[in-house]
């Protein structure tokens, strides 16, 4: 029963819960800077207007277009579903395991760079280019960083992955954790198109990826991108704080227990948001070829991480 209601729940947490992180972290920037701010409300406010909007489709784009914001938000929900977010048990536990949920994610994300590439414009095309070059470097650091964690629990099923670190919270600070944490962070920066690998206000077409393959979409559609943008945010965000920080997950107890749950993660994905908002206020983007130094370098903890878990085990 509670795997069950971790499946249905967690989804639709991760939904009302995406927009308010955007205006959280948007917030935070804009009293460092030292103005007002819209507001927490305002992505909410935001994605209300556009799907108000009629829905556009340029001249010439097939049904790769059209369907990529809901391939993306469906990947986004599924991955919802079966991540440990509230608690370690779920229904589906075959697509809790982590090669799966990687793979989900780089659909999601390939998704999105074929649409670009089928608007025909240049500017789509570069962003694609651009996050083809990002995917390819970022996705297998993802893997070995939470592969190195999957060593000591004897398995890449992530509830699992979880639950041992629960168990033995002196994980917390091992050489493997560490190594794998900061490589985490680096991927959760790439692939949400934060800085410095990019910056998610801009709109200057020789700096932006993720912006430069959404220019053509409109109205709902832009609304769903929007959506999964912030969707995958808070996944990675609440995947970071459940690997290294669990306290609070439920790990059975039943509704009381999944409350408890949400409301821990609701709280550490919050903090870590902020602090996230609050480290770009002291970054620069870095040049485009300087990226994948960044991303080797991650690349490289990750693989120092896999074999720290095995000679230390």
């Amino acid at each position: 029963m509670t795997g069950l209601l971790t499946v249905v729940l967690q989804p639709v947490l991760v939904v009302a819960l995406s927009p308010w992180l955007l205006g959280l972290m948007r917030q935070v920037r804009a009293r460092m800077e030292g103005r007002a701010g819209p507001g927490i409300g305002q992505p909410w406010r935001d994605l209300r207007k556009l799907m108000r909007k009629e829905p556009i489709a340029p001249a010439g784009t097939t049904v790769v277009f059209r369907t990529a914001p809901l391939v993306l938000v469906a990947t986004c929900l599924v991955v919802a579903a079966v991540t440990p977010l509230m608690s370690t048990a779920a229904a589906v536990d075959p697509l809790s395991d982590l090669f799966a949920v990687v793979a989900l994610l780089t659909l999601g994300t390939v998704a999105l760079a074929l649409a670009g590439i089928d608007t025909g414009t240049a500017f789509g095309g570069l962003g694609a280019s651009r996050e083809a070059t990002i995917v390819a470097l970022v996705e297998p650091t993802l893997l070995v960083a939470i592969f190195a964690l999957s060593v000591p629990a004897g398995s890449t099923d992530l509830g699992a992955i979880v639950g041992a670190t629960l168990a033995d919270p002196a994980q917390v600070l091992s050489p493997v954790s560490l190594l794998a944490a900061a490589a985490l962070v680096v991927v959760i920066v790439a692939e949400t198109g934060r800085l410095p690998v990019d910056n998610p206000s801009t709109h200057l077409e020789l700096t932006m990826v993720h912006e430069a393959m959404v220019l053509e979409y409109a109205g709902p559609d832009l609304a769903l991108v929007e959506l999964a943008a912030a969707m995958r945010l808070t996944l990675f965000l609440g995947l970071l704080a459940n690997l290294f920080l669990p306290w609070g997950i439920a790990s059975g107890g039943g509704p009381v227990a999944l409350a408890v749950g949400a409301v821990a993660v609701v709280a550490k994905v919050a903090l870590l948001g902020a602090l996230l908002a609050a480290g770009e206020m002291f970054l620069a983007k870095l040049r485009l070829f300087r990226v994948p130094e960044l991303l080797a370098g991650s690349f490289v903890m990750g693989l120092l991480a896999v074999g720290a878990s095995y000679f230390l085990a």
